[in-house]
């Protein structure tokens, strides 16, 4: 029989959310995983042998040194450490341009940026939402607490932090878009705006990246996500030290795992467009997406002609009728693909498609891979129980 590949979790660090995805790919390929003992109680096992080691490194040097010590394939899912092991994390760029993009669909002109630590993580995600928003003309305020003098003296006196960041947020023009660093800060924001009186979204809209799992999820469930996938993650990060224990060559940049996808709740359902027929040709595409129409219908709809709802869309959207119809389309299907078991069929019917085969290609030059792909990554692991 196969020796079966015995694979150390050597995590220092746990999201139940990435030990699923190693565990996913684990089962397929009927791998043992061992010693969930390091993440839980940090113990080491000095004495392992084994396959390969899946680690995050960001952490303790003790579990860095142990890893490191190894001559057998190694997958750090971290950046912060310099070592010539292959590494696998997520695309914090991506991440940037999707909230981005999230605000621009929905017709926002002021935007803010929120963090509170020099985190490269929290730096590349903020880059890339105001780079974004750069290229589309218009400017974005980073709001960076840590900072700031008054927050910085003790950054335990919590109500300095917060009288500032209200501070900041009502002297933005309104309505304003916020993209925060995690879903923490999303929080922070979403109380400030209270004790401010401000009104989400209508006032202020929220997007956070990851719902933060320590903090009350009865709020969090309000503020819209970007789901960073950590699932895919882990799954991505046992398929390179697959093929690494097999003899292949290790890539020679770390590989980029792109976020799932954005969870649209109630602190972005609103469009900040006053233009009167642009908010009836939006009305008309959201209602009738899963039908067939053309941007002649979409003009008659909105009482314009169609000259002049393409130069509207642009200046109000910063796209045309048609890529807007193109994008909500597509947004649709993600959320059909992400949350339903419909086949795909009927994924492309109810999302507007007239073909199967107009879905596909739509869909991949879209988004860069299949719809069942995406469904495959964007589910994957949720449902594997794993044995310790």
């Amino acid at each position: 029989m196969k020796k079966r590949k015995n694979v150390l979790l050597a995590l220092g660090w746990c999201d139940h959310r990435l030990i699923q995805g190693i565990g996913a790919y684990a089962a397929e390929h009927h791998w043992h995983l061992s010693s969930a003992s390091i993440t839980q109680e940090f113990v080491i096992p000095h004495d392992w042998q084994g396959d390969g080691i899946l680690a995050w490194l960001a952490g303790k040097d003790e579990l860095a040194t142990f890893v490191l010590s190894h001559r057998i394939p190694v997958v750090d899912f971290s950046l912060r450490r310099k070592h010539p092991r292959p590494r696998v994390v997520f695309d914090h760029a991506m991440t940037g341009r999707l909230a981005a993009q999230h605000f621009l669909d929905r017709g926002f002109r002021t935007f803010l940026y929120y963090s509170f630590s020099d985190n490269w993580t929290y730096e590349a995600r903020g880059a890339s939402f105001v780079g974004e928003l750069e290229q589309a003309g218009f400017v974005c305020t980073w709001l960076k607490g840590h900072l700031v003098k008054a927050t910085r003296r003790d950054r335990s006196v919590w109500s300095a932090r917060q009288k500032w960041l209200e501070r900041e947020i009502l002297a933005s023009a309104k309505p304003v878009a916020i993209f925060t660093a995690n879903g923490a800060h999303a929080l922070e924001v979403l109380e400030a705006c209270e004790s401010a009186g401000l009104r989400i979204p209508d006032d202020v809209a929220i997007i956070g990246w990851e719902d933060d799992l320590l903090v009350g999820q009865a709020n969090l469930r309000s503020i819209t996500t970007i789901d960073p996938n950590y699932e895919e993650l882990g799954y991505r990060g046992a398929a390179l030290l697959d093929s690494l224990m097999s003899g292949e060559r290790p890539p020679a940049k770390p590989l980029l795992v792109d976020s799932a996808r954005i969870i649209t709740r109630h602190s972005t359902e609103v469009t900040s467009v006053q233009h009167g027929g642009i908010q009836r040709a939006l009305r008309f595409i959201s209602e009738r997406l899963a039908q067939s129409f053309s941007v002649d219908d979409v003009a008659e709809a909105a009482g314009m002609s169609r000259r002049g709802l393409h130069q509207a869309f642009i200046d109000q959207m910063g796209r045309t009728p048609g890529g807007h119809i193109r994008a909500a389309r597509i947004e649709m299907a993600r959320k059909f693909l992400a949350e339903t078991d419909l086949k795909v069929e009927l994924v492309a019917k109810r999302s507007g498609y007239p073909s199967l085969n107009t879905f596909f290609v739509a869909f991949k030059k879209a988004c860069g891979k299949t719809p069942a792909e995406y469904r495959r990554e964007a589910r994957r692991g949720r449902w594997v129980a794993l044995d310790d």
